[in-house]
């Protein structure tokens, strides 16, 4: 029986962590991709084991586009409370939408067909 109060969904993005901890000598980072998300918490891959009890700030390259065009990153913090070797859950406590850089390519002027052009003068 599922006793959770939000609904999770299964949107799996590149999400990049960091645990927030100003005592520590250096700042615990990591890379990895979101397996679920919920308004309450999100799951997400870890490339090391996280403690649960830590705060952690969570940013995910988010797939709808505001206004149709600029891309948007969810930015969320909170605490862990459950984590394994290779992923971690995190409560959220506080969240954001902050528009985001795209690299931009540069600009290729499409081929124009060939035409040959037959002269019967």
């Amino acid at each position: 029986m599922e006793r959770r109060a939000a609904l999770r969904f299964a949107i799996g993005q590149e999400v990049v962590y960091k645990i927030l901890d100003h005592r520590a000598a250096t700042t615990e980072s990591g890379t990895g991709k979101t397996l679920d998300i919920s308004s309450g918490g999100v799951l997400f891959e870890t490339t090391q084991q996280l403690r649960p009890g830590k705060r952690v700030e969570l940013s995910v390259n988010w797939p709808a586009l505001l206004n149709g065009g600029c891309p948007l990153k969810f930015v969320a913090f909170g605490r862990v409370v459950r984590a394994e070797a290779t992923w971690a859950a995190m409560h959220i406590e506080q969240y954001e939408f902050r528009t985001r850089r795209v690299k931009e390519l540069p600009l290729i002027e499409p081929e124009k067909p060939f035409r040959a052009r037959a002269s019967y003068h």
